[in-house]
């Protein structure tokens, strides 16, 4: 099977997210009149009450999709030494050639074998799947920064910018996707490398003809991959529930509420009726118009804090709560649809404000183990922020890309629209909070620690027009690889030598398939950034050459990744088992340049979808960046988080702005 899928989801060791250009809010916003309303007035019809309707069910192709492989040992080691020759000096370098000798011929094939073993008896999953899962549930730091990502919608043209009105159309675009996928009706998820040939009704008809263990095999025939979409059982009515040593998934595929947050209250209204039919818009439009008029106050201590907690913290604190008789809450808030946050913050066209409103905001105001929330800020600027334990990417960017287009297409309600004449009292319950003494001192602690975590944070925005996706189109050069160089570029001038770079890159062509990394820093890179700073610029030509091989090898290592054919995962899985059987980690553990690769300077990931407008995520670590990118047509956008003093982000994207030039100038050059 070959393919170019890369979907580019979050990292290993901490989270991940997307950026588009921030300003393109001044270019797109205008004083338009408002949207016609939606031609759909039954709505007891199929038409309002699914999305669509897909000839194909949604779980078609689970049974048949490939089970991710295990790398050939000699190839993981060979694919590592690769890579670390590009961080390590010679003298390291030695060091680490010996470990990986040792691990290729004495202590890696035993460990290579139990993984096999234990893969060929579990053909239900793969060999990564379930200690990637306890890698987030049992990690006690804090969700925020650390895992919880944001990416925003596209900016609403007013009058539909008015928060009530943008929260209710994007309610009902919600509870349509609910429906759909409940249904079984959701289309099934599949990378179409050719959509001319393979996105029609005769593929749907031929793969439809197919048993079921076989479908997948048929659609590859058609060049068209399906992915893997065991994780959105978890996507909505899910929450990660906190417990001592290893939090929980708790679902409940039939609640039928959402979760509304306003000023610290939780409010929950029942979306779906007791048939599992969606409500009108005016009876929904209602609901939201009486939560946005409530006069209540603010607790004194908002609870939404203790979600930011160390995770044990949290787990002990939430016993206490429900001792003191908040299990009902509690289960209310788990399990609703997904959690609607109105948000009374005015963004405007301030990047840093956007950035900082969805990736954290009022922590008073948020519920961070909800599998996502959609906040919606006082001016109507729209965002995910969601938790990443349950899953990547592919299922968030799904429902994000549905409720996106679903919301261009339809205006379920507008500035004309009435809301429903019932007594939204009746339907929306505010949830009441036994907080003990105990309870209260653990808020304002937890508040505490959120204000110093998050002020912590610096951001910086970058818009490069010097490098272009035509530009790297016109000169045939990956657009992902140019974006890539300029950040080995910029370190290197700020800081010399070569830092551990993360980008992501999704495996959902197989089954229950999470993330591979793609190692940027490469011998190819490093030499540019090598030329390029030392002030060999005069052979344009040579540096050409090297622009071409650093795409060339980007886009292998990329391709490897999306075929399950990195190193990362693999030794990742061999670790674990050398873990449980207890004794000395083989030598290429215990070797200081493992602990190096996997720290990740450089973390980053780039935009998959054009509905994103910004995204946003902290860095892994302490001293390093993240890097959120999207190489657009005319222009790279760049948006960048650090910790100051540990890492210069002003300076790094300063020095960012020049690499981008310089490797436009090589482009360009005759």
């Amino acid at each position: 099977m070959t393919m170019a899928l890369r979907i580019s989801i979050f990292p290993f060791n901490r989270h991940q997210i997307w950026l588009a250009n921030y300003s393109a809010y001044g270019r797109n916003l205008s004083t338009s009149a408002s949207k016609a309303i939606s031609s759909i007035n039954d709505f007891t019809s199929d038409e309002y009450q699914f999305l669509h309707k897909s000839s194909l069910p949604s779980m078609y192709y689970q049974k048949s999709l490939l089970r991710l492989p295990i790398p050939d040992l000699e190839k993981t080691c060979s694919r590592y030494l690769l890579s670390q020759q590009a961080l390590l000096s010679k003298d390291e370098y030695r060091v680490t050639e010996a470990a990986v000798a040792d691990f290729r011929t004495v202590t890696g094939p035993p460990l290579q074998a139990k993984l096999k073993a234990w893969d060929k008896n579990n053909k239900h999953t793969n060999y990564v799947s379930e200690p990637w899962f306890d890698m987030y549930l049992k990690d006690r730091a804090s969700v925020v920064l650390n895992y919880n990502p944001f990416l925003a919608f596209k900016f609403p043209e007013p009058p539909m910018n008015d928060p009530l009105l943008r929260a209710t159309n994007m309610l009902v675009s919600s509870a349509r996707f609910l429906r759909t996928f409940r249904a079984g009706l959701l289309e099934p998820e599949v990378y179409h490398l050719d959509p001319a040939k393979s996105n029609t009704p005769f593929y749907r008809r031929a793969v439809g003809l197919a048993p079921q263990m076989l479908a997948s095999f048929v659609s590859y025939a058609f060049k068209a991959f399906p992915l893997d979409m065991s994780q959105y059982s978890r996507l909505l009515n899910s929450t990660r529930v906190p417990q001592v040593g290893r939090d929980v998934l708790s679902s409940d595929d039939t609640a039928r509420h959402v979760l509304v947050m306003r000023n610290g209250n939780f409010y929950v209204f029942d979306i779906l009726d007791e048939n599992g039919a969606i409500y009108p818009p005016a009876h929904l439009h209602a609901c939201m118009a009486h939560i946005a008029a409530d006069t209540t106050p603010r607790p004194a201590h908002p609870l939404g804090y203790l979600t930011s907690e160390n995770r044990d913290t949290w787990a002990k604190v939430r016993q206490e709560l429900v001792a003191a008789g908040n299990a009902e809450s509690l289960a209310a808030v788990d399990h609703a649809a997904f959690n609607l946050v109105l948000d009374g913050q005015v963004v405007g066209q301030d990047p840093e404000l956007c950035y900082r409103t969805f990736l954290y905001g009022d922590g008073g105001n948020r519920w961070f183990d909800k599998s996502f929330s959609l906040i919606l800020s006082a001016d109507g600027i729209a965002a995910l922020n969601f938790e990443h334990s349950w899953g990547d990417g592919v299922a968030v960017m799904r429902y994000f890309n549905e409720v996106s287009e679903d919301v261009e297409k339809h205006c379920f309600v507008g500035p004309d629209s009435p809301p429903a004449p019932l007594d939204p009292s009746k339907h929306v319950k505010i949830l009441e909070w036994r907080v003990p003494d105990s309870v209260a001192a653990a808020v304002e602690a937890a508040r505490r620690s959120y204000e110093a975590a998050t002020s912590a944070l610096a951001v910086h925005v970058l818009e490069a027009p010097c490098v272009s996706k035509r530009l790297c189109k016109h000169h045939r050069v990956s657009p992902d690889a140019v974006a890539q160089l300029g950040l080995q570029v910029a370190y290197r001038m700020l800081y010399g030598g070569t830092a551990a770079t993360y980008e992501s890159c999704s495996t959902s062509a197989f089954k229950h398939g999470r993330t591979e990394t793609v190692r940027p820093a490469t011998l190819q890179t490093k030499a540019f950034s090598e030329a390029v700073c030392e002030g060999d610029t005069r052979d344009v030509a040579k540096l050409k050459a090297l622009v071409n091989e650093c795409s060339k090898v980007h886009n292998q290592l990329t391709k490897e990744a999306a075929m399950g054919q990195g190193f990362d995962r693999h030794l990742f899985g061999l670790r674990n088992l050398a873990l449980q059987a207890g004794g000395e980690l083989p030598a290429l553990y215990r070797d200081p340049a493992y602990a190096k690769i996997n720290h990740n300077v450089i973390s980053t990931s780039t935009l998959p979808s054009n509905n994103i407008s910004f995204g946003g995520f902290a860095p892994v670590v302490k001293d390093g960046f993240g890097v959120g990118y999207q190489m657009q047509e005319e222009m790279v956008g760049v948006v960048m988080s650090s910790y100051p003093p540990h890492r210069d982000g002003a300076a790094f994207i300063d020095c960012l702005g020049k690499a981008y030039g310089i490797i436009g100038d090589v482009l360009t050059a005759a």
